[in-house]
């Protein structure tokens, strides 16, 4: 077969699972085994992958798939806990001081709180943690996770304290040979990749500024009585003033300080400053907003996570304040872990694993339960029961819900994360291929010439889409990015930065993800609904990135260190 055809095939396991989901509207329970056994075929006989390669591979996605479990878990008990507490209660009260309106709910509790605690975690924690506590406010399940999702795009790059950068930009490209090429001209490493990082926070805030507007838009469209535009378009002011809150400090953190910290200081500045303009009125619309009485939702809005505010009896009520320590412990515990390299060093040291899976060289797997979000999540949990003196039965019907709730997760994730790994590790094979998400890359590289800058974000969405992972796309996609730059005789920093743009808005779609964001809130069954609505600011993300890329290369002329080399 020629290289179009193994890239088209390649192409076969990412259509069937946007046919099975999306268009005949099959749960990711049925069509998942289905795209897992079509995908190792083709690596079988198609890539010439060895049998004990796939096979490493799936051990591998399994090993991950207890990874991201934990956190879901951790994302639910925290929850319950709070539910079974009295937590949740008081925090619902508390909304009522701020804005009843729920479009504004939505703008402080997803995207702000959920932005910072993607630059705090990443891990799909910030969907696991938003969408439950949205519905614990009274969002139909089926809301909370398309919002949800939709968090997973401008603050990515920049989350768990920068690793898409940090680890997926510097291990994708060929370091050692571009700091020589640098120091012949003068330059280093580190000003290369602080332009990269740069770049991509310019690039982010342009289009990530529109970001809030889009969710709220598309949450009032799908999910209020009269399926309006107009009634999503009233809080445009509000909307963009979040926006900008957001993405000023975002991008000046990005410029001036590294990848580390541009979604904390983002989210954090966003929300010291619209919190209190929200509690003010300041650009809200007259008429508050809110989803249609409970008993119009339709049956597919709702989850089986159940919060019942009345549950709680025999305890004084909790404070609002009270009732809002267990998240900002949550999210100081987070920061502390990615930043504070000792409390790091003590966390990560307790894991395990296995390397070199049956034998495979680069296929490893490791869990580190108390350094991953579910870990912290868990802890957390405990403080939050002596603090708000739970009793042993509270906490036990917490853990049993939570636990019945992950059953289904698992069983999905089972089959969708070890694809994932069989197609990435693709790449070794008797046949001397490229793996099956270059493959893909390369195709589409090749069709479309000099405007490749406008496909650019769109292909790191795509090893986003594939892996459930910006960093994960980084590392795939970077060097491939950086060579077609070559290439074509531009920058190369730009094109790396729009490969990390595209991966992370690629995470909205991302099949683990929604599927995890779903199981948080007892959703399962309904991910192609999800894809359907998230798929559409993922287009717009993607569209608006490569367009600024194509502006950069062809009209600013913007140029690199690499590029004065040549």
């Amino acid at each position: 077969m020629n290289e179009t055809t193994l890239a088209l095939l390649a192409f076969v396991p990412l259509v069937l699972a946007g046919v099975l989901l999306i268009g005949f509207r099959l749960p990711a329970r049925t069509a998942m085994p289905v795209v897992f056994v079509v995908s190792a075929l083709i690596a079988l006989l198609a890539w010439q992958m060895s049998f004990t390669r796939v096979l490493a591979s799936t051990i591998q996605g399994l090993i991950l798939t207890v990874a991201i479990l934990w956190i879901i878990f951790g994302a639910i008990l925290l929850l319950n806990t709070l539910k079974h507490s009295g937590g949740i209660k008081a925090i619902r009260n508390g909304f009522s001081g701020i804005s009843p309106d729920r479009r504004v709910q939505a703008l402080i509790v997803a995207w702000l709180f959920g932005c910072f605690i993607e630059g705090a975690s990443g891990f799909g924690t910030p969907a696991a943690v938003a969408a439950p506590l949205m519905v614990a406010l009274g969002f139909p399940a089926l809301a909370a996770v398309v919002v949800g999702m939709m968090i997973q795009s401008t603050p990515v790059s920049f989350g768990a304290a920068g690793t898409p950068i940090v680890v997926g930009v510097t291990g994708g490209v060929d370091r050692i040979g571009i700091t020589e090429l640098l120091e012949a001209g003068g330059a280093t490493w580190q000003d290369y990749y602080h332009l990269i990082g740069a770049e991509v926070a310019v690039v982010h805030g342009i289009v990530g500024v529109f970001m809030p507007l889009i969710m709220v838009v598309i949450m009032v469209r799908f999910f209020g009585a009269n399926k309006s535009w107009k009634e999503g378009l009233e809080i445009t002011p509000f909307a963009l003033f979040t926006g900008v809150a957001f993405v000023v400090p975002y991008m000046l953190a990005g410029v001036l300080l590294g990848p580390e910290f541009p979604s904390l200081i983002g989210a954090g500045v966003g929300l010291a400053i619209v919190v209190p303009a929200a509690r003010r009125g300041f650009l809200l619309p007259k008429k508050n907003w809110d989803f249609p009485e409970k008993s119009a939702w339709p049956d597919n809005w709702i989850g089986s996570l159940e919060i019942k505010l009345d549950d709680v009896v025999g305890k004084a009520p909790i404070s609002t304040f009270m009732g809002w320590v267990p998240y900002g412990l949550l999210a100081l515990f987070l920061v502390a872990s990615r930043v504070f390299d000792p409390l790091k060093q003590a966390l990560t040291s307790f894991s395990f694993g296995w390397s070199n899976i049956l034998g495979e060289a680069g296929v490893s797997g490791s869990i580190q339960p108390l350094y991953l979000p579910g870990g912290i999540l868990l802890l957390v949990v405990l403080i939050t029961a002596v603090m708000h003196r739970m009793r042993l039965g509270e906490l036990k019907a917490a853990f049993g819900e939570s636990t019945r709730t992950l059953l289904g997760a698992g069983f999905v994730l089972i089959f969708t994360i070890p694809m994932v790994r069989i197609l990435i590790n693709s790449g070794v094979n008797a046949a001397d291929l490229v793996s099956m998400p270059v493959a893909m890359a390369r195709l589409v590289a090749d069709s479309v010439g000099d405007i490749y800058p406008l496909f650019a974000p769109a292909v790191g969405a795509l090893g986003a889409f594939i892996a459930g992972s910006n960093t994960v796309s980084n590392l795939m996609l970077s060097d491939f990015q950086f060579n077609v730059a070559q290439q074509l005789g531009v920058s190369t920093a730009m094109m790396v930065a729009l490969q990390a743009v595209g991966a992370a808005a690629g995470n909205m779609i991302a099949i683990h993800n929604v599927v995890a964001a779903s199981a948080t809130v007892g959703l399962l069954g309904r991910e192609g609904i999800t894809i359907r609505k998230t798929i559409l600011p993922t287009i717009y993300y993607v569209t608006f990135a490569g367009i600024i890329g194509l502006l950069a290369f062809y009209v600013f002329d913007i140029s690199d260190p690499l590029l004065a080399l040549g």
